[in-house]
C-alpha cells in the first residue's frame, strides 16, 4: 500500500502535463480536418485563418502587458508569504522545519519581485 502514494503522485505529474498536450493536439487535429474539407470544397481561406496556421496568432494566447506583469508578480508574491507562513507555523511544532522552507519560499518570491519590476519597468515604456 505505501507504493501507492509515490505512483499516484508521479501519475498526477504525468496527468497534468500529458492531458493538455493530447487535447490541444485533438484540438489542432480537427481543425486541420475543418480546414482540409473547407479547401477541397473550393471556399476562399480568410486571411485571419491563414495568419492562426502559420503561428502568427495563438489562439487563447494572453497578450503580454504591464499590468499582466504586476498580476502575475502580486500572485507569486503571495505564494511566497503562503510559503513562509506555512514555514513559520509549522516552525512551531517542528523548528528544524522553519528554515528550508523559508528558503524555498524565497524562489517564488524573487520570481513574483521579478514580474513587478517588469511591469513597472514597461509601464513607462508604453
Amino acid at each position: 500500500m505505501e507504493i501507492l502514494i509515490p505512483i499516484t503522485l508521479f501519475a498526477m505529474i504525468a496527468a497534468i502535463v500529458v492531458l493538455p498536450r493530447y487535447f490541444r493536439s485533438q484540438e489542432r487535429q480537427k481543425f486541420a480536418d475543418a480546414m482540409r474539407a473547407a479547401i477541397e470544397k473550393g471556399q476562399p481561406l480568410p486571411p485571419e485563418v491563414i495568419d492562426a496556421m502559420s503561428g502568427d496568432i495563438r489562439r487563447g494566447a494572453p497578450t503580454a502587458s504591464p499590468a499582466r506583469d504586476l498580476r502575475t508578480g502580486i500572485i507569486w508574491l503571495g505564494v511566497a508569504v503562503g510559503m513562509a507562513v506555512f514555514g513559520l507555523m509549522l516552525g512551531m511544532e517542528e523548528p528544524d522545519a522553519t528554515y528550508p522552507i523559508l528558503a524555498m519560499s524565497a524562489f517564488p518570491g524573487f520570481i513574483g519581485i521579478a514580474f513587478i519590476v517588469l511591469g513597472v519597468l514597461n509601464k513607462t515604456k508604453v
